[in-house]
């Protein structure tokens, strides 16, 4: 017997206040310190069977080394939605372009959606608005990260503009559940923890702490989740600031918020263990997810699983592999970040005064200045 239709989506998602209480703050770090735990606890079983047998199969090497990027992505996600609820976020409200920003991040992160199988549908509409772009950046990434963890099906993204009054409106459409259980047998009101996790309540209060609530419908193991842009940008725009300026701006920024980049993931390649960790220590409090690959080949097998959002790289180790993966990645994601190391005497290039699009920056100078490089890198496709 078919169960009959909801009368309404289920909403509960949307249950949330522009200031999120104390509880739900409560709620949130209850909530991290589960999603940390369940998989240290697999990872410590794993741990123990080693221990005891000595020995360690592929199966439980993958599941091993997959508890630990769980909980190691938990506490990025953790550090993120700590920034967002410090209140020292000074945000810079700029002109973007939502719709080239949203294609850019959609070819970031090609090989992912390629590697997990799933087809990512656009309709998008040319549109600008006023907003943060580091946030914003960080919201379509955070969009992308829930979206792809909960999918069973396509993932349809639509940005258009609604009639009156005019706001710009991008909505993310997908199956929460296999297609194959999409029956009349299905009870709609089912419990769906994964669209509850971590990663929703990171895109949740960062659509909040742009000024956009996020709208979140469920119906039949579909789910639909819209969200309002108010601020559109007017045809006029501002004069473009000189590199310099734009540089002290990115500064000031970075001085005013907590961990600025939290979330966006830097690959370091050197060979040179010194110099990986004198990069290390100047993006420590910058809050990046930080990876380290000694050559070209680890660097090729880390970007085929999924593209960083930075390649930070020693000039050493210049050779034609390295030019091959770094013109794949632009091939890729033409917005792609690439920052060269020097170890000798080089002034602090940014891409857009390179005739190859690849910042520059000298060893000496690491701890002043590519804090504010890597800020004004990732901004600049904004």
């Amino acid at each position: 017997m078919s169960t009959p239709p909801s009368s309404a989506p289920v909403n509960a998602a949307n249950d949330v206040t522009p200031e999120p209480t104390p509880v739900q703050w409560a709620d949130i770090v209850q909530q991290l310190g589960a999603e940390i735990a369940g998989p240290l606890s697999a990872a410590l079983e794993q741990i123990q069977n080693l221990a005891t047998t000595g020995q360690i199969d592929r199966r439980g090497l993958r599941l091993l080394r997959r508890s630990v990027d769980d909980a190691r992505t938990a506490g990025m996600l953790g550090q993120q939605l700590a920034r967002l609820a410090s209140g020292r976020l000074r945000l810079n409200r700029e002109r973007q372009h939502l719709t080239q920003m949203l294609r850019s991040v959609l070819a970031q992160r090609s090989r992912e959606t390629q590697a997990r199988g799933v087809q990512v549908r656009q309709s998008l509409k040319p549109v600008e608005i006023w907003a943060d772009g580091a946030l914003l950046f960080a919201l379509l990434n955070a969009l992308m990260d829930w979206a792809l963890a909960n999918t069973h099906s396509s993932v349809d993204l639509r940005l258009d503009l609604t009639p009156w009054p005019v706001k710009a409106r991008l909505s993310c459409r997908f199956a929460h559940r296999s297609l194959e259980l999409l029956g009349d047998d299905v009870d709609p009101r089912a419990p769906t923890p994964g669209l509850d996790s971590l990663a929703w309540r990171l895109l949740e209060q960062t659509a909040i702490t742009l000024g956009v609530l996020p709208l979140r419908e469920q119906d039949s193991g579909i789910t639909l989740l819209t969200l309002e842009f108010n601020q559109l940008a007017p045809d006029e725009a501002p004069p473009p600031d000189s590199t310099h300026a734009r540089l002290e701006a990115e500064a000031e920024r970075m001085g005013g918020n907590s961990r600025p980049l939290a979330g966006c993931q830097l690959l370091i390649l050197s060979a040179n263990r010194d110099l990986r960790a004198e990069a290390q220590a100047a993006v420590r409090q910058m809050g990046m997810l930080v990876d380290v690959v000694g050559n070209v080949a680890e660097a090729e097998q880390f970007c085929r699983e999924g593209l960083p959002h930075v390649l930070l790289f020693d000039a050493a180790l210049s050779s034609e592999p390295l030019h091959q993966l770094i013109a794949g990645i632009s091939r890729d994601a033409p917005d792609f970040s690439f920052v060269e190391m020097f170890d000798g005497e080089h002034r602090t290039q940014l891409s857009t005064a390179t005739s190859d699009g690849v910042a520059r920056i000298s060893r000496r100078h690491l701890p002043d200045a590519l804090p504010s490089l890597l800020m004004f890198e990732l901004g600049r496709g904004a």
